[in-house]
């Protein structure tokens, strides 16, 4: 299902260190398999900023794509922002609006706060509950971790995880991996090899205040060691995968990790 509704929320968007687009009349489409993607009005975008590309595409459910080069100063960035211009009846509500390409901008910001990865999604939720359930890891004979006081993330879409204090832990089992990699809902995880097994376990160190409750706990992979939940052996779920890139997403971590992604200033 093909769908559009307002954002609701102030969106703003940063390019070459200068606000190009204002508005509080966002709307967020919503396609299968996609994150949602921010439209904004023509007449909250700065004049003078998209530059109309000679490439144009066809998108299967809204018709023929004019594609801008976004221009601020001496900084330019090709395919930054696209338009459908031949909108079924159906699709009329994204007349006159235009999207922006996430990585190819400075950043975009709900009122003052840096919204990193995607627009924000209402429909993606996280719930965090306190468990007494038995939870043991093991790689083959070795215990690696053992408590009844894990704690469980529900997050949409994706199979329970489940999140053990570092107390209950066998800390030398875990092998640091270098390398991150970035969630929009929850931050920078960092991985474990353990044993053989590469990327068994991640943690966020800092997760978001959102969900600061699983900060600095140890999740395992259910398909690289034994994980059990009063005693019944847990298996990785399928579906679980994201797909990190594309013109209107992108989750890499350099996202949050470069100079200067703090609040917005004025």
């Amino acid at each position: 299902m093909l769908f559009v509704e307002p954002l609701r929320r102030r969106l703003r968007v940063k390019f070459a260190g200068e606000w190009i687009a204002d508005s509080e009349d966002v709307l967020l489409l919503h396609e299968p398999a996609r994150y949602p993607v921010a439209y904004f009005p023509l007449a909250d975008v700065r004049p003078g900023v998209l530059i109309s590309e000679s490439r144009h595409t066809r998108h299967r459910d809204l018709g023929e794509t004019e594609w801008f080069t976004v221009s601020v100063g001496d900084q330019r960035a090709a395919r930054g922002a696209w338009q459908h211009t031949d909108l079924a009846d159906y699709a009329s509500e994204l007349r006159g609006r235009v999207a922006f390409a996430w990585r190819a901008m400075d950043a975009f910001y709900e009122e003052d706060d840096r919204i990193v990865g995607h627009a924000s999604d209402a429909y993606h939720r996280i719930d965090i509950r306190q468990s007494s359930r038995h939870l043991v890891v093991k790689d083959g004979a070795t215990v690696i971790a053992d408590t009844s006081r894990p704690v469980v993330l529900y997050e949409s879409g994706f199979a329970p995880r489940w999140y053990v204090p570092r107390q209950d832990i066998n800390e030398s089992a875990l092998i640091p991996v270098e390398g991150q990699t970035f969630c929009p809902y929850k931050g920078l995880a960092s991985y474990y090899d353990i044993g053989e097994n590469k990327k068994a376990a991640w943690s966020y160190p800092r997760a978001w205040p959102e969900v600061a409750r699983v900060s600095d706990l140890v999740s395992f992979e259910p398909d690289k060691v034994d994980v059990f939940l009063n005693d019944k052996k847990l298996a990785l779920e399928p579906g679980q995968s994201v797909v990190p890139h594309g013109i209107d997403r992108g989750l890499d971590p350099d996202e949050i990790l470069e100079p200067g992604n703090g609040p917005a200033r004025p």
